[in-house]
C-alpha cells in the first residue's frame, strides 16, 4: 500500500464525501420519483435512507475538513477523532431509519396498500444500484489509502444500500409477476432490521476509537519488530498505540545499554523513530529511553498482573 502524505490522504478524504453527498442528493430525486409512480414501500424505505445518506454524508464531509486541520495548542493531538463522532452521529441517523421503516411497515400490514408501475420502480432501484455500485467502490479504495473511520462508516453504509436495492429489486419483480403485495412490506422490514444490525456495528468501531482501543496486534507486533531490529536496542517495553483518525500515536519505553551518554541515547532513539516513521509516515511517536536491567514498576505489568520488582534507583 503507498504511503500517502498528510495532503494528499486529507485531499482523498475529502474527494471521497463530496461524491458521497452528490451520489444521496442524486438518489433521492430518482428514489421520489420511483415513490411517486409506485406507491412502494420498499423504494419507500430505501429512498428515506438515502435522506439520512444525505444528512449523514454532510455530517461526514465537515468532520473530514475538521479533522484535516493540523494540531494547535489546544488540540496537540491534532482532529481525526472528529471522524470518529462524525461515524457515530451517522449509526443514529441509519437506526433512526430502521426504526421508521419497521413503523410503516408494520403499519401497511394493518392496513394494505396496492402497488403500481412497478416497471418504472425497477427502473429507478437498478440505477441506483449501480451508481451505489461505483461510490463504494472509490470510497473502499480511499478508506484502505487513508485509513479514515469516517468515509469507511459511509462506505459500509452504502454497502447496505447494495444488500437492500437487490433485494427491493427482487420484490418489486415478484409484485410485478405475482401480485403479491404483502412480499413489498416483509422485505422493508427485513432491511429495516439489517440497518439496526448495521448501526450497531459502525456505533462498535467509533465507539473503539473515541476509547483510545489498542491498535491491532500485527501492527504492535510490526512495532516491536523494528525497534528491536535496531542498533543498540536491548528490549523494549509498555507499548501504548492508538488511532487519532486516519493517523496512529505510538509511544514506548527502549532499553539500552545503562552507560551510554545522553546524547548516544537521543541518537539511537531518534534511528528507531525515522524506522518506525518509514513505516507509519503519518504517525506521532514518542519514546522514552531507559537503561537495560532497570528494576521498575511497568505498565505492562500493571496490565498482565503481575508482581513489579522493587525499583533500582
Amino acid at each position: 500500500m503507498p504511503s500517502l502524505t498528510a495532503e494528499q490522504t486529507n485531499r482523498l478524504k475529502k474527494r471521497a464525501a463530496a461524491a458521497s453527498i452528490g451520489l444521496a442528493a442524486t438518489l433521492i430525486i430518482i428514489k421520489t420519483t420511483g415513490v411517486f409512480y409506485t406507491a412502494s414501500l420498499s423504494v419507500l424505505s430505501s429512498m428515506v435512507d438515502s435522506l439520512a445518506d444525505l444528512f449523514a454524508s454532510s455530517i461526514t464531509f465537515f468532520a473530514v475538513r475538521y479533522s484535516s486541520r493540523p494540531a494547535d495548542a489546544e488540540h496537540r493531538y491534532g482532529h481525526g477523532k472528529a471522524e470518529a463522532l462524525s461515524a457515530l452521529i451517522q449509526t443514529a441517523f441509519i437506526a433512526g431509519s430502521g426504526i421508521f421503516i419497521l413503523y410503516d411497515g408494520i403499519h401497511r400490514l394493518i392496513v394494505p396498500r396496492p402497488l403500481t408501475e412497478t416497471g418504472i420502480g425497477l427502473m429507478v432501484m437498478i440505477v441506483s444500484l449501480l451508481l451505489t455500485i461505483c461510490l463504494i467502490w472509490y470510497q473502499k479504495r480511499v478508506a484502505r489509502l487513508t485509513r479514515s473511520q469516517a468515509i469507511h462508516a459511509d462506505a459500509a453504509h452504502y454497502a447496505v444500500d447494495v444488500i437492500s436495492n437487490l433485494s427491493i429489486i427482487f420484490t418489486l419483480l415478484i409484485v410485478k409477476f405475482f401480485g403479491t403485495v404483502w412480499f413489498d412490506t416483509l422485505t422493508a422490514c427485513i432491511i429495516s432490521a439489517y440497518l439496526l444490525i448495521n448501526a450497531y456495528k459502525l456505533a462498535k468501531e467509533a465507539l473503539a476509537l473515541l476509547l483510545d482501543k489498542e491498535l491491532d496486534d500485527e501492527i504492535r507486533d510490526n512495532i516491536r519488530k523494528i525497534a528491536l531490529s535496531c542498533d543498540h536496542i536491548l528490549g523494549m517495553h509498555d507499548l501504548r498505540t492508538r488511532d487519532l483518525g486516519g493517523s496512529y500515536m505510538i509511544e514506548l519505553h527502549l532499553e539500552m545499554d545503562g552507560n551510554l551518554t545522553l546524547n548516544q541515547a537521543h541518537k539511537y532513539g531518534d534511528n528507531v523513530e525515522e524506522k518506525l516513521r518509514q513505516a507509519y509516515p503519518a504517525a506521532q511517536i514518542i519514546i522514552h529511553q531507559d537503561p537495560a536491567g532497570l528494576r521498575e514498576n511497568r505498565l505492562d505489568h500493571q496490565i498482565d498482573g503481575s508482581c513489579p520488582l522493587e525499583k533500582n534507583y
